[in-house]
């Protein structure tokens, strides 16, 4: 006869709360900036007084062969300026990561092109220099 009785459904609840701890811890980080969500540049040069920088408002990636990326698309100097004249230049903060290939030259153009854009607050990005 126990074969016959009705065993009521349980529910198990413990896989459902380290599923929601996961997806809390996952968004808190997200939120917190502490995992990257832009750039592709590994190669930055290296300097011994860098430093932290807050998150940026705009990443321009400067590549060896001279091609500007902002946003993962590739643009000409003329689009980046157009590109910063219509989100709000001066509270714009941008940040310049290139390659250590990246020759002086690209780099003034391309401070050129945020000038005339008309951001003020550019900063360089570089790697922490192991001693």
């Amino acid at each position: 006869m126990r074969y016959f009785e009705t065993r009521k459904a349980r529910i198990e609840i413990i896989p459902m709360i380290d599923i929601m701890l996961f997806l809390l811890v996952f968004f808190a980080m997200l939120t917190l900036r502490m995992i990257p969500t832009t750039g592709h540049v590994t190669n930055l040069p290296a300097s011994k007084t860098a430093a932290t920088i807050p998150p940026t408002k705009l990443l321009v990636e400067l590549h060896d062969e001279g091609q500007m990326n902002i946003n993962g698309s590739e643009v000409s100097s003329d689009q980046l300026s157009g590109w910063i004249l219509t989100h709000e230049p001066k509270n714009l903060v941008v940040t310049i990561a290139g390659s250590d290939k990246v020759n002086l030259q690209q780099l003034m153009n391309a401070i050129d092109a945020i000038r005339k854009g008309g951001a003020t607050q550019i900063s360089l990005a570089a790697r922490a220099k192991n001693s």
